[in-house]
């Protein structure tokens, strides 16, 4: 199983309590991002295109836990640039691991192995390392050769020293299906917990934008990737979200599932679009014109997005929101050995 026992219940015992109580909307993940500089430029990316100063900036560890105690989500997703180049990114771990957050570490795993030493095995802990498929299109999508041989390297040592490890691949136009089952494969291989896959979206300051998918593309290449997959290959995903892929269900986006934290404050609208920031999560919540968002609003910038952060607290929500989806979630769970 690629969650832990412990988290699927914590994340079920959140989800079903926000719907006793009539909640409709609600976070699922916080995206905390506590830095923008990196030490990759990589082509699909649209943020690191800030200018100097602001990639100096830090959150401090205090604003971290006021945003992810204002929050409330169950799961913490630490995402940036790169954040093990957070000088304080220790303290900011540790910190979270005591508040019981599940915390998901997103890094391209070029600091990893050398301050693996720094960090103490938790099951709240989880290392998502960014691998953007086999060795040569993941070289080619960060835009730097030998990362691949590099990340590999880390995810042996991470594994080897006791931690939850997963992967976190974004998958571009031009990727070719035969090409991951061996990835999979490998990354299994490698004794990774579950992979998450993504299709990539459109950033408007990202230097490349010319192999974003489009909606029909996406569902094609997933179907391909997907139909037919070994029961040995686990997906750090909801089961819902990988039919959302293929296009067997279809789903509409839920903005609010994964908010974002950083240090201009609460962004809105999501993860992916910059229309502006708060200074609070009620505020974000409360004020922000969701109906201005998802596919059915006719948002052009919405219209083929298909992303996790955006798609996944959609169909957690489907399954915990009638029988009916518990039963279509348990259904495609069996048959494919997630």
């Amino acid at each position: 199983m690629a969650v832990p026992l412990s988290q699927m219940w914590t994340v079920a015992s959140y989800v079903l309590g926000k719907k006793i109580r009539g909640v409709k909307r609600y976070p699922l993940v916080l995206m905390l991002e506590p830095l923008f500089r990196c030490n990759l430029a990589c082509a699909g990316c649209g943020k690191i295109q800030y200018p100097g100063h602001i990639l100096r900036k830090n959150l401090s560890p205090e604003q971290c836990f006021k945003a992810v105690e204002e929050c409330g989500a169950p799961m913490v997703s630490i995402p940036g640039g790169e954040p093990l180049m957070h000088p304080q990114i220790v303290e900011i771990v540790n910190g979270l691991v005591e508040r019981k957050k599940y915390i998901y570490l997103c890094t391209n795993a070029i600091l990893l192995e050398e301050k693996l030493k720094e960090f103490t095995p938790s099951k709240y802990l989880t290392f998502s390392i960014h691998m953007d498929g086999p060795q040569k299109e993941h070289d080619f999508a960060v835009c730097k050769e030998g990362v691949y041989d590099v990340a590999v390297s880390a995810i042996k040592a991470a594994v080897k020293g006791g931690f939850r490890v997963t992967t976190n691949s974004t998958l571009f136009d031009g990727a070719n299906p035969e090409h991951y089952h061996k990835f999979f494969d490998d990354m299994m291989a490698l004794g990774v917990e579950g992979m998450m896959l993504s299709p990539g979206y459109s950033y408007q300051k990202a230097p490349d934008q010319e192999h974003f998918l489009q909606r029909q593309k996406t569902t094609k290449l997933f179907h391909e990737m997907l139909e037919g997959r070994k029961k040995t290959w686990k997906f750090n995903l909801s089961p819902l979200f990988l039919e959302f892929l293929q296009g067997k269900v279809d789903f509409e986006c839920t903005p609010w599932g994964n908010p974002t934290y950083n240090i201009f404050g609460w962004q809105k609208p999501c993860y992916l679009l910059q229309e502006g920031y708060v200074q609070t999560f009620k505020e974000l919540i409360e004020d922000t014109a969701w109906e201005n968002y998802g596919r059915n609003s006719g948002n052009e910038k919405c219209k083929d997005c298909m992303v996790h952060c955006g798609y996944e607290p959609t169909a957690v929500n489907e399954t915990f929101g009638s029988f009916g989806g518990f039963a279509k979630t348990v259904k495609a769970t069996l048959a494919h050995g997630l």
